[in-house]
């Protein structure tokens, strides 16, 4: 079963753009708080965050956090966002939810490849049905022990599932699908829309970082108006790396 990719801004702080200004504020002015608080008009928030995005005065910016739900992601995608090690995460376990009938993630190159594609989903149904029998096999021999051990009929098919699963998942693809809540302040956003966003990142990757860079626009254009990939606000970073389309990003980037 093919799974398609959703991302949804659950929450974020609120006055994102207010709070970022008066934490920055605070650490040159001798203004108690409330009174800072209320001379930042909207007009000044605006200048202020401005300026802080230009100089790159970024600690003011983890006070701020968004959290997104997003489901229809890979768990080679999963292996790849939990790189960015300033965030949280809450994903679906593998060992405690039985894969069923797994979805999966079909890259673009295979979908478009017919020859590539029909192999593809056989290697899915066989992956699935190995996961099955691989668990039916465990959970026979468990139940028998837990039962053994004095349980019950009921509850030794529910120990004996956790524990046949925990190991029948060793035989799930890369491409199967995973679900996860992610929690990141603003400073670590950008730095990962800086780097999942450029060419270079992998497909994936780069289309969920898209989708949430579209979503905190939304909420919070002063912070992210500008954001993207490094090269959209300066040189691009990857040097005989790079792809050579800095103009074309800053174009898109500029047009969304």
């Amino acid at each position: 079963m093919k799974a398609s990719l959703k991302v949804q801004l659950l929450s974020y702080t609120p006055e994102p753009d207010k709070l970022i200004a008066s934490a920055a504020k605070l650490c040159y002015s001798s203004a108690g708080i409330d009174d800072l608080r209320e001379q930042l008009t909207a007009d000044k928030v605006e200048k202020f965050i401005g300026m802080l995005m230009e100089l790159g005065h970024d600690s003011p910016t983890e006070h701020v956090t968004f959290t997104f739900a997003i489901e229809g992601v890979s768990r080679s995608l999963l292996a790849q966002i939990t790189r960015h090690r300033i965030a949280s995460y809450s994903v679906k376990s593998q060992r405690y939810v039985r894969e069923g009938q797994f979805a999966y993630i079909v890259p673009p190159e295979i979908e478009a490849n017919a020859q590539a594609k029909e192999k593809y989903l056989a290697i899915m149904a066989t992956e699935q049905q190995a996961y099955n029998e691989l668990t039916a096999i465990l959970m026979q021999a468990h139940v028998a022990d837990f039962i053994a051990q004095g349980n019950d009929e009921k509850t030794a098919n529910s120990l004996a599932e956790k524990k046949a699963i925990e190991d029948a998942r060793y035989v799930l693809p890369n491409a199967c699908e995973t679900k996860m809540i992610v929690t990141m302040n603003v400073r670590s956003l950008i730095n990962f829309f800086h780097h999942r966003l450029c060419e270079r990142a992998q497909w994936e990757i780069r289309a969920l970082a898209l989708e949430m860079l579209l979503l905190v626009r939304q909420a919070a254009p002063l912070l992210f108006g500008k954001t993207g990939p490094r090269c959209v606000n300066g040189v691009c970073p990857e040097g005989k790396m790079s792809c050579g389309k800095t103009m074309e990003k800053r174009a898109f980037f500029g047009g969304l």
